[in-house]
């Protein structure tokens, strides 16, 4: 079992920029492939970004030039630093642990409010 704790929400006005992060229990935290996953009322939950290393990631279209996502796997924690910040970002994030090879995470956090309003 993997615990996930995500943290770093808030109220941000657009243009703003928010970090949130997220911590997995587990002495294999390096294999995982963390992804953060936002979701709004109504719609699915979407794919934002994933990292397993610096050089295998990806973003989705709408947040690319804007959102970095990186890990530190001494920390057991992954990273989403979110600049320019703009209202159709608002959702819910949640950060998901995913096995190599799987389609979709095995875990999940219990997701952090992100609003983005002036």
């Amino acid at each position: 079992q993997v615990q996930v704790v995500e943290s770093g929400g808030g109220l941000v006005q657009p243009g703003g920029s928010l970090r949130l992060s997220c911590v997995a229990s587990g002495n294999r935290f390096s294999m995982y492939v963390m992804g953060w996953y936002r979701q709004v009322p109504g719609k699915q939950r979407e794919l934002v970004a994933s990292i397993l290393h610096r050089t295998a990631l990806t973003y989705a279209d709408s947040v690319k030039g804007r959102f970095t996502i990186s890990r530190d796997n001494a920390k057991n924690t992954a990273y989403l630093q979110m600049n320019n910040l703009k209202p159709e970002d608002t959702a819910v994030y949640y950060c998901g642990v995913k096995f190599q090879g799987s389609a979709e995470p095995s875990y999940w956090g219990q997701g952090t409010q992100v609003t983005v309003s002036s």
